[in-house]
């Protein structure tokens, strides 16, 4: 990997631990919806991203950042519900938030997303 895509990488990484330890304090009654659907998203991201960078045919590779892409949008919706519903700070938002667009800012410019 270049060293924009370890960048890359690290910031989605950096984003699945955001979400599994906001997460811990949520009630107990989203454990099965939001948490569950919240954590999933984010680690399908890097997931994806890794698992398309592995493959050798471009079209293929384009299927599973296309993939992470909805994964990203998915898990930016949950995290402002998440906000609306008060399970999480403002502060917390914010830092979810911000880790959200430098990862789709990062790879849009790449081309690595759609």
């Amino acid at each position: 990997m270049t060293e924009f895509q370890e960048k890359l990488k690290k910031l989605m990484d950096e984003y699945v631990h955001f979400v599994y330890d906001v997460t811990i304090s949520f009630p107990k009654q989203e454990m099965y919806s939001s948490v569950s659907q919240w954590r999933r998203s984010s680690l399908s991201i890097i997931s994806n991203y890794i698992e398309g960078y592995a493959r050798n045919k471009i079209l293929v590779q384009l299927n599973f950042y296309e993939i992470a892409y909805g994964s990203l949008r998915e898990s930016k919706y949950l995290l402002y519900f998440s906000k609306q519903r008060e399970f999480i700070s403002e502060k917390a938002y914010d830092q979810g938030y911000i880790l959200i667009e430098e990862i789709g800012k990062n790879a849009m410019v790449r081309n690595k997303f759609c």
